[in-house]
């Protein structure tokens, strides 16, 4: 049995499949971006990038398992679908005669926006690693935490 025919893959969570979506909506409007108009065309892969981060960054997020590098996916999503939406602006300012079709882009990724607030009120906030860095330890653990002085509080 291959991972694709587990429940348990990411590929059924709806986050998951609503990300495929926007891909699939996003590749479709990249193919009416016109390629002899420079600077539509440098939109044309920014947006296949983003639109592709929101399935991919959800995998390694559900294969991470910790807190920190599950949240670290987090960012790198929201960001991705932030840009995506830039970029249909971008679009729109620089004449994009098929503009009425970007709000398909924009309500998918407000539903995104929507599923993917609930999945991150999921992850564990307790197996984590401290985060070196300091971005994306849990509420009360500081950088300077270390494995003892956890150890030390029980």
């Amino acid at each position: 049995m291959t991972q694709y025919n587990d429940p348990l893959h990411p590929k059924h969570l709806p986050l998951y499949r609503k990300g495929q979506e926007i891909y699939e909506i996003t590749a479709k409007i990249v193919e009416l971006i016109p390629t002899d108009d420079e600077a539509q065309a440098i939109i044309r892969p920014l947006l296949i990038e983003d639109a592709a981060m929101l399935s991919v960054k959800v995998v390694s997020a559900e294969a991470a398992d910790l807190y920190d590098l599950r949240m670290e996916n987090a960012a790198i999503i929201r960001k991705a679908a932030r840009d995506l939406l830039a970029h249909c602006t971008g679009l729109e300012m620089f004449g994009f005669k098929e503009a009425q079709y970007l709000h398909l882009i924009r309500e998918a990724v407000e539903a995104y926006r929507l599923l993917f607030i609930e999945w991150v009120k999921d992850f564990d906030q307790w197996n984590y690693v401290v985060d070196k860095w300091g971005l994306f330890n849990p509420p009360g653990i500081d950088v300077d935490t270390s494995e003892d002085d956890m150890d030390n509080d029980i």
